[in-house]
């Protein structure tokens, strides 16, 4: 399950105001708080396409496999999502199979995957939809899922790395226990490294090339995260792996990142123990199944047109952020929409 969520809780220590968002003299000083922690953690930086392209990219990749052949990549799509038996991964496994694709989830827990399995069949039918246990901090486990797509669907078009996990803990770094540190890093960073190590080494070989997403997260962008810092830092570390294995020389693989925003999942609201936390949780957070109407559509697009450039996709851009938390602020617009607020 991806952790953007946790985006809330870390906006909540900063105390600095930009001059420029406290010029409105209706704002009241609480007002001008909630501004200045906003435009601290990067929720009003501008956001001029959909697709934001990482400017250090300066080739076109070729989708064609490493025999020479090279075959268009057409709907529908053949999609892996790791972390994918709830929360926004188990979201984009429904909008992808509303859209005709073919989807493996997968997780830890051989329950949840059957659980998952069950219902995403009961709604979708049992030719379209398959999982299978995979602990992504294992490289046999992943090894074995890139198999069980190929034994099950031959090749893998678009593979989503969900799959990550703050250990439900929200407190300082010196109260952090060895196992939660532990299992916060090898899922978030050696997991990530493992995924894409077998993804990439699979699509390789396919003539249809393939397409990685990673999910990004609170910290992401390099700002702190005090009330998780290893989350923090492990999220740091998608964006840095993604831009090396976009500049790495890879003729017909393509690594994008995705960042869903904040999604209401379980993980999110057990975080929301403070009134800052409370506050953009109702202003900017989104239910999975919304935030994934937007990203699949959006991801999909990405192989239909033939691109072969990394790219940024974002749900909740600066300008968005910025539109409802003035909203809130000036008209009381989603006061109180998850949590009552004080």
């Amino acid at each position: 399950m991806a952790i953007t969520a946790a985006t809330a809780s870390s906006i909540f220590t900063y105390n600095h105001t930009p001059p420029s968002l406290t010029s409105p003299s209706f704002l009241s000083s609480n007002s001008r708080s909630h501004f200045s922690l906003a435009a601290k953690y990067n929720l009003f930086a501008p956001s001029s396409s959909l697709h934001r392209k990482q400017q250090f990219v300066s080739r076109t990749l070729v989708c064609s496999g490493s025999n020479g052949n090279s075959q268009p990549m057409v709907p529908p799509y053949n999609v892996l999502i790791t972390g994918s038996t709830k929360g926004i991964g188990y979201a984009l496994a429904k909008e992808f199979l509303k859209a005709g694709d073919n989807v493996i989830i997968c997780s830890r827990s051989d329950e949840r995957v059957e659980s998952a399995l069950q219902n995403l069949r009961a709604e979708f039918g049992d030719q379209h939809v398959w999982g299978t246990k995979c602990d992504v901090r294992d490289g046999n486990d992943v090894k074995n899922l890139v198999k069980y797509a190929q034994d099950n669907l031959q090749y893998v078009d678009i593979w989503i790395n969900n799959a990550g996990s703050n250990a439900y803990s929200y407190k300082p770094l010196a109260e952090a226990s060895d196992e939660d540190l532990i299992e916060v890093v090898t899922t978030n960073t050696l997991g990530l490294m493992i995924c894409c190590r077998e993804a990439m080494k699979a699509m390789l070989n396919q003539p249809r090339g393939g397409h990685i997403f990673n999910i990004d997260g609170a910290g992401s962008d390099g700002r702190p995260t005090p009330r998780f810092a290893a989350y923090g830092a492990t999220k740091r570390s998608v964006v840095h792996l993604t831009k090396s294995l976009q500049m790495q020389e890879v003729s017909n693989v393509v690594v994008h990142n995705l960042s869903p925003g904040m999604v209401t999942t379980d993980l999110l609201m057990s975080g929301a123990n403070t009134k800052q936390a409370k506050f953009f949780i109702n202003v900017l957070a989104e239910p999975a199944d919304e935030v994934a109407k937007y990203l699949v559509p959006n991801i999909r697009s990405i192989p239909s047109s033939g691109s072969t450039r990394p790219t940024y996709i974002r749900f909740l851009t600066g300008l968005k952020a910025y539109s409802q938390i003035f909203s809130r602020l000036a008209f009381g617009a989603r006061r109180n929409r998850y949590f009552v607020e004080e």
